[in-house]
């Protein structure tokens, strides 16, 4: 699931625009030993030196968003490393949801802390406010949250599939996806049937004969009314009846039989007892007691030969048992685990050699289902055709706009829907974009546009406009802005503010256009402590933010020129 369109749907989420990543705190992650960054509403820009280790930032959200850990990210010389994020909610509603489902506790007054550790040993953990948790429910909420983009993600724009999903996003064609989507399973399912219906007549020959010997065996096994557990317990029964034998004579000699049985104890006790009652009144009580002793030995005693008389000690008897054991061993063997296993089995030989048995009808129905079904299908397709080419011609007007910001006046973007005669799991058709960069040029498929600069403002104008369409509330640009500079740099830069007008937007960036561009600015540094790289992060603003701004026009060595320079451009955008 794609970044770039993810949570573009209506039901992505309702009202949470309003979210907002208030800080994330990461410990001995990478070069960084302990850091803390605190962010704002609106542009949040993070910039500095190459190398100082802006994208450790970009790593810590992927592990908040359910990436995989490794432990490679830990400090030299660690054995653990962490990351912790916390959000703010107005409306937590939908995310609620997500944590009711995995059987967490909601947010308590609209926050929402994140925390995974990776250890040296290859395990991690997970906590989701404060209680344990699974990556899989840290993607399911990402979804909600952030949505990420970096210049790796350039190459996903120039897949068509991608394309089409985008375009699908942008109309919001969930409901006409989901019933070409049913129609195209419904047709698929037909197809295969009538696959298996059709072949080769000798292996199909083969196959019936199979089938009818594993229906013959199964059904020759009379399942239907088995209880394994009780024939297993006949079988340990009879098959150690001597034992068995000897130790219930052992057991009436001690109860009844013998001259020292507990019977005969217990009878003369209670003879006793009523001679001492003449004498002590309180006896009468005992009395009654050994009377219940005596009844208690002389039902064991009759229920144990009961049970002994009616264990089978015909060797005919255990060897039936034996056989009836063998054989359920064999079938589970061949067909299944349990016995409800061999008895699904059956069925499914059943009902698959009938088919077989009556292929020219079933094949008569089953053609016509196929008919029924493709003309379902494309009747759905029509309508998903229909709609697309009615959002492309939309997008493709606003992304030429939006790319007209970028710098790109004359240019042109296209979004082409076009047939293809094959249905596929998506639709009948094909979603190719389009781009003219100068006047006088066609159009030519984006993806043999090889500036990477030109993708990158590409990419932005497709962002500016999801942004306007979809929820995601906190949107993240690292290095999107990658080969670009000059008045293009203050182009991009007032796209992203323009779009951080609706979202919260954190932009790792080189270009001190885009940086001043920005409502809250964070600069990364990297220095070196008891031989040791150590990357740090801390707010500026102020000279300190003009100190900065003046290094990334002019590299170190700061001048009253640069300085100045850096003064008129933070103006010029307060």
């Amino acid at each position: 699931h794609n970044p770039l369109v993810r949570g573009s749907s209506p039901c992505a989420a309702t009202s949470l625009c309003t979210i907002m990543l208030q800080s994330l705190r990461v410990k001995n992650l990478a070069v960084v030993q302990e850091a803390e960054l605190s962010f704002a509403a609106g542009l949040n820009v993070i910039t500095g030196e190459t190398g100082a280790g802006k994208s450790i930032i970009t790593g810590a959200l992927n592990l908040l968003l359910g990436a995989r850990a490794d432990k490679s990210l830990i400090r030299t010389g660690e054995t653990t490393c962490t990351a912790e994020a916390v959000y703010s909610l107005s409306d937590p509603a939908a995310v609620d949801a997500v944590l009711d489902d995995a059987g967490l506790s909601p947010c308590e007054d609209g926050t929402l802390i994140l925390r995974r550790s990776i250890s040296s040993t290859g395990t991690g953990r997970i906590w989701i406010n404060d209680t344990a948790s699974t990556a899989q429910t840290l993607k399911r909420l990402g979804a909600f949250l952030i949505d990420m983009h970096g210049p790796h993600d350039h190459q996903s724009l120039l897949d068509q599939n991608f394309q089409r999903d985008l375009l699908d996003a942008y109309g919001q064609h969930e409901a006409c996806c989901k019933k070409y989507g049913e129609s195209y399973s419904e047709l698929t399912i037909v197809t295969k049937a009538i696959d298996a219906l059709q072949g080769d007549d000798e292996d199909l020959l083969q196959e019936i004969d199979l089938l009818t010997y594993q229906c013959q065996e199964i059904e020759a096994a009379q399942l239907d009314d088995l209880d394994e557990e009780a024939l297993q317990q006949e079988h340990t029964t009879s098959a150690n009846s001597h034992s068995v034998f000897e130790i219930a004579a052992e057991i009436n000699e001690a109860l009844s039989d013998g001259e020292q049985s507990a019977f005969s104890s217990a009878s003369f006790s209670r003879a006793r007892l009523q001679a001492l009652s003449k004498i002590l009144p309180d006896a009468d009580a005992w009395c009654d007691e050994a009377e219940s002793i005596c009844i208690q030995i002389q039902e064991l005693a009759t229920s144990l030969s009961s049970r002994i008389q009616r264990i089978e000690t015909d060797p005919e008897r255990l060897q039936w048992l034996e056989d009836r054991m063998a054989m359920i061993h064999k079938l589970k063997r061949k067909y299944g685990n349990s016995i409800d296993d061999i008895r699904a089995r059956g069925e499914r030989a059943r009902q698959r050699l009938t088919e077989l048995e009556s292929r020219e009808e079933r094949l008569k129905e089953l053609t016509e289902q196929a008919a029924t079904a493709e003309t379902t299908l494309r009747k759905h397709a029509a309508t998903l055709t229909k709609a697309r080419r009615k959002a492309a011609q939309a997008l493709a007007a606003e992304i030429t706009t939006n790319l007209q910001d970028l710098g790109f006046k004359h240019g042109q973007f296209s979004v082409d829907v076009s047939a293809v005669d094959t249905p596929q799991r998506s639709g009948l058709d094909s979603v190719d974009f389009g781009f003219a960069p100068n006047p006088g040029e066609e159009s030519r498929p984006l993806r043999l546009i090889a500036s990477s600069g030109e993708i990158s403002r590409v990419m932005l104008a497709i962002k500016s406009v999801l942004a306007r369409h979809d929820r995601i509330p906190v949107l993240v640009f690292d290095e999107i802005d990658a080969n670009v500079g000059g008045e293009i740099g203050n182009a991009v830069g007032q796209k992203m503010k323009a779009v951080a007008a609706r979202h919260q937007v954190l932009c790792i960036t080189h270009l001190p256009q885009v940086a001043v561009c920005g409502n809250h600015h964070l600069v990364v540094t990297k220095a070196v402590k008891d031989k040791r790289t150590q990357t740090d992060v801390h707010v500026v603003a102020a000279e300190a933010r003009e100190e900065e701004v003046a290094r990334m026009l002019g590299g170190r060595d700061l001048t009253q020129v640069t300085l100045q320079h850096a003064r008129e451009m933070l103006a010029s955008h307060a």
